[in-house]
């Protein structure tokens, strides 16, 4: 039997897989790029300088700011905290001002082919005629306005008029539950929700005011009003005491609306985390650190050219994505972009390739779970499209494997356009280690150095960097612009998560190693982290070792409970259309899998078990929820699946552990 004996301190975590290609940016693309190798000396010299000067250059603001960062009450941080503006003015007003308003902010694609062009001048009139709604309804600077919608132009136009008037937004994902919409109303004790009597998704109107409604009978004492945008024409229950039509409120207002000039710390939005057990986190994001950050990394990271790109952010606003890189970032910097209500197989598998030939598209930012659904689904889907326009190619939301950025690359960008892989949270607000696409010889699957301004090391339990070629836990030493502010209403708990396990750093539990460069890889979340034999290793590396065999789409690992060795390796794949194993013996694919990780990883990080499903239980954000595989894997009752896309799929997955292709292996 092997010893399992725990050491007194943990190792870091293994550093398996290495990884040798690379890729340089073209001459073309570095002499055109915004962001220049000289940004990262300017801002190590003194990052506070560095910032102030970003925030000065990006932003307009109705009082210049003399303080730029006071952390004498660390962690609670305040940034230019004396100066005043507004984001919505910073956002639409300034480029029509400016003579832009005829350029498109937005290009609205419904996912039944129904199209709105939204320029700037007129996005000023809407957000202008919803502010003064608002107002009308009882809302004013620092009041909340909870926001369920689909992602149409009115989601949008509702945030810029929530920022517009000062009062803070809380943006709820339309496919949450009533019981997640009641409770995150109250504990932002929203004055009014937004709402829309539904939407559309795989083809069918998605009812969402009964959900309203439901939320509103478990108790919602602060609640209004409720305003509902008419978006599929489905009947609806109505309360005349409580519920407003969008269209007879902001429609006949008026399009004239001066902004709410506020403080560089007012909150400007609240953003709850997605977890399943326990109260949720309700993350505030302030005004003037947030809007520069947002600003900074949306023009440097994805080179963005104002007059000339066409962006697409295909996250919805209910996640930190959606926020940062589809409302603010972009158009705070004057972009033309694409926002996309469906999803990506309807009506058919090519959709978001058509919208990019059809919008010419230059900029795509989306998640390695979406590129790998789409590696499942064949290459020859996207190849039927142009898809010449994309210039520049970015990765959100987990690590991203090796191969699934390869296809990315050779597939989606014509094996041209440079990747930014990027790494950041709900809580940092803005994308925090990324390469600069003019600057950065990339390597697949790495998010590799943090941005000029943003100190981030890779540490061990006592705190101490590691060495290069040492993986550990990602930390930030030092403030950033647009860092969380702290937990609504709860300011031990921000404290208590965040700043509690390294003394002065803050640690919110993503794993990572550092190669022989230095540069960062991110390993997970390190509660995903498996200890077999005494090794502690990532689910992230064993993942791409698998979706590096050319049978494997995609795969989820988990840990799961072993007496001989602690732990052992439990794995959940699904295979290509196209696998060459798909007609193979189970046996013969998992003997062939366990092999292949054993060769590119080593066996201590061998499968015990292999299960060929036909898919992972997935949030609507995309992420795999590893613990309901845990549970499966261990031949438990499956927890809470309500976050699920599709909760039909865990009973799937359950039933296959008696079918073929779920041997187990000695």
């Amino acid at each position: 039997m092997t010893d399992t004996t725990p050491e007194t301190h943990e190792p870091g975590l293994e550093n398996l897989l290495t990884e040798d290609r690379r890729f340089p940016p073209s001459p073309e693309f570095v002499d055109q790029a915004n962001a220049q190798r000289g940004l990262y000396a300017w801002a190590n010299a003194d990052r506070p300088s560095f910032w102030a000067e970003q925030a000065r250059e990006l932003l307009s603001w109705e009082q210049p700011f003399e303080e730029v960062l006071d952390w004498s009450k660390a962690p609670f941080a305040r940034w230019f905290a004396d100066g005043t503006l507004n984001a919505a003015y910073n956002a639409v007003d300034r480029h029509v001002e400016a003579g832009n308003g005829h350029r498109v902010a937005l290009h609205f694609e419904g996912e039944g082919g129904d199209t709105r062009t939204v320029t700037y001048a007129d996005l000023k009139r809407e957000v202008s005629k919803a502010a003064n709604a608002f107002t009308a309804l009882g809302v004013g600077t620092g009041d909340r306005v909870a926001i369920y919608l689909p992602l149409i132009p009115e989601a949008v136009i509702t945030m810029l008029a929530c920022a517009r008037i000062g009062a803070p937004h809380s943006v709820v994902f339309g496919g949450f539950s009533a019981e997640a919409l009641s409770t995150r109303i109250n504990d932002a004790e929203a004055k009014l929700v937004v709402t829309a009597d539904g939407g559309y998704r795989r083809g069918a109107a998605s009812a969402l005011k009964p959900a309203v409604d439901e939320a509103l009978t478990k108790g919602t004492p602060s609640v209004q009003h409720v305003l509902v945008v008419k978006r599929t024409g489905q009947d609806v229950a109505w309360n005349d005491e409580v519920d407003v039509w969008w269209s007879d409120v902001v429609d006949a207002a008026s399009d004239q609306h001066t902004p709410v000039a506020v403080e560089a710390e007012h909150p400007l939005f609240i953003l709850y985390t997605s977890g399943t057990t326990g109260k949720p986190k309700g993350i505030f994001h302030t005004t003037g650190g947030y809007l520069t950050q947002a600003a900074y990394t949306h023009r440097n990271v994805f080179d963005l050219k104002p007059e000339t790109d066409v962006y697409w952010c295909t996250a919805d606003v209910g996640w930190i994505t959606g926020h940062t890189y589809v409302v603010y970032g972009p158009l705070i910097n004057g972009a033309t972009q694409v926002i996309y209500e469906g999803t990506p197989d309807t009506p058919h598998r090519g959709r978001w390739w058509e919208i990019i030939q059809k919008y010419k598209v230059s900029i795509l930012y989306t998640a390695p779970t979406a590129i790998r659904t789409c590696m499942k689904w064949g290459e020859e889907i996207p190849n039927q499209f142009d898809l010449s326009s994309l210039r520049v190619l970015g990765s959100v939301g987990e690590p991203i494997n090796p191969e699934a950025w390869m296809w990315y690359r050779r597939v989606i960008g014509g094996d041209s356009a440079p990747i930014v892989d990027t790494w950041w949270q709900t809580e940092t607000g803005a994308i925090m280690i990324s390469p600069l696409p003019g600057v950065t010889e990339t390597k697949p699957g790495s998010a590799q150095v943090p941005l000029p301004g943003i100190a981030a090391d890779v540490v061990d339990d006592e705190a101490h960097p590691v060495p290069d070629g040492g993986g550990g836990y990602l930390v930030l030493t030092e403030p950033w612009p647009s860092m969380l502010r702290g937990i609504w209403g709860d300011p031990d708990r921000y404290v208590d998560t965040y700043w509690s396990r390294f003394q002065g750093l803050y640690f919110a539990g993503d794993g990572a190693k550092k190669d022989a460069d230095g540069d960062i890889w991110l390993l997970g979340r390190v509660d995903d982290v498996m200890n077999v034999s005494g090794h502690r290793l990532s689910t992230t590396e064993i993942e791409s070792a698998l979706v590096s065999h050319p049978w494997v789409a995609e795969a989820a690992v988990v840990g799961a409970a072993d007496e001989t060795t602690g732990q052992a390796v439990v794995a959940f794949v699904i295979l290509r259309g196209d696998a060459g194993g798909g007609d193979q013996e189970a046996d013969a694919v998992q003997t062939e899998l366990r092999n292949h990780v054993a060769k590119e990883i080593g066996p201590i990080a061998k499968p015990r078990q292999i299960l060929v499903v036909a898919e992972l239980p997935k949030t609507r954000s995309g992420k795999i929820m590893r613990r309901l595989l845990r549970d499966v894997a261990e031949n438990r009752q499956v927890g809470d699946a309500t976050t699920l896309a599709d909760s039909s799929v865990m009973d799937l997955i359950a039933r296959g552990l008696s079918a073929p292709g779920a041997k187990q292996e000695d």
